[in-house]
């Protein structure tokens, strides 16, 4: 039998698990709550290593997410926006059409910092006037300090909770291993309104980003998933200009923004070979990141009450924040 990911990491990471609050996980045998929030095992190992030894950069370009809000989409935004000048939209050989955005903006606790390595990033292929992007699910206070404290910008987006908790819902459930027993739609909604989620509490998580930008709006810009559905070119061109390369009146002329939100638009990068294929994150296959992109398909799958309790949840979490959600398309 395969070792599970709790007996794959390191023996010092093992017995600091043991002093950690855990609970039944999603898609492994536990959630920890580490820093105040809710991961796995594998992730914690990830994340201390990553806290420790990554040095951000002024130019540096930091993509974060709760789970299942949009990642993927944003990814894609931003690596077209920013590379805009080195890969033309209509070029048959954009990155984009060949290479999952997951591996063009690498996560710190998948990729990058996983299986306790300590990649070396002082060297790139990079021009020396382009940023480097970095893509995360990890809350903003536990950021390593050097993302926090340096001019680095920070892009967030989250999606209203509904849809959210339905997307993580079916994706945990085709990627948990086989030897895991389903977990009911039910149960997860109730862990889901607990905060017992991936990277959860879903409300301190948006929280910590969300009163950031508003101490800080020129280090964290925050988008809504809903508005990029609504309006993805308007939104582009917020995200362009926080990220300082605006687009000028020639190319918003020459349908430079509308070409960018073509080419990344969910129809467009489902339908792509190598997002069919292959596993760009650890072991989730590509696929199955892709599913509906829809805004309001929660009212498919929730009931009264279960709309009645996440709302109440919402409500008093998020009360005198100033942070709202359209939950229907």
């Amino acid at each position: 039998m395969a070792p599970t990911e709790e007996e794959k990491i390191s023996d010092e990471c093992k017995q600091m698990l043991l002093s950690l609050p855990k609970e039944r996980g999603w898609r492994t045998l536990h959630l920890y709550q580490f820093q105040g929030f809710w991961c796995q095992a594998a992730e914690i190992q990830s994340i201390i290593t990553f806290q420790k030894h990554f040095q951000a950069t002024d130019t540096d370009i930091v993509l974060a997410t709760i789970p299942k809000s949009g990642t993927t989409w944003l990814k894609a935004l931003a690596f077209a926006t920013v590379n805009r000048h080195r890969f033309t939209t209509n070029s048959k050989s954009h990155p984009l059409l060949t290479s999952n955005p997951h591996d063009l903006v690498p996560f710190f606790e998948y990729k990058l910092y996983a299986n306790n390595q300590i990649p070396d990033l002082t060297t790139t292929n990079l021009p020396d006037d382009q940023p480097r992007l970095f893509g995360t699910h990890i809350p903003f206070a536990s950021l390593a300090n050097s993302i926090r404290k340096s001019n680095s910008k920070i892009v967030y987006i989250c999606r209203n909770p509904f849809d959210t908790f339905v997307s993580s819902w079916h994706f945990l459930d085709k990627v948990k291993p086989e030897s895991k027993a389903p977990l009911s739609m039910e149960d997860a909604f109730d862990m889901y309104c607990k905060g017992i989620v991936g990277f959860g509490p879903f409300w301190d998580h948006m929280l910590g980003y969300w009163n950031e930008s508003l101490l800080r709006p020129q280090k964290v810009l925050f988008l809504k998933y809903e508005d990029l559905k609504e309006d993805c070119d308007f939104q582009l061109k917020k995200l362009a200009k926080f990220l300082g390369c605006p687009f000028t009146l020639v190319e918003e002329k020459n349908g430079v923004i509308e070409s960018i939100s073509k080419l990344c638009c969910f129809d467009n990068m489902k339908k792509l070979e190598v997002n069919k294929t292959g596993s760009s994150i650890k072991n989730f296959e590509n696929k199955n990141l892709f599913r509906k992109a829809e805004v309001g398909d929660w009212v498919n799958y929730l009931s009264p009450k279960m709309v009645e309790r996440l709302s109440k949840v919402i409500e008093d979490k998020l009360c005198g924040s100033g942070l709202r959600f359209k939950v229907f398309p």
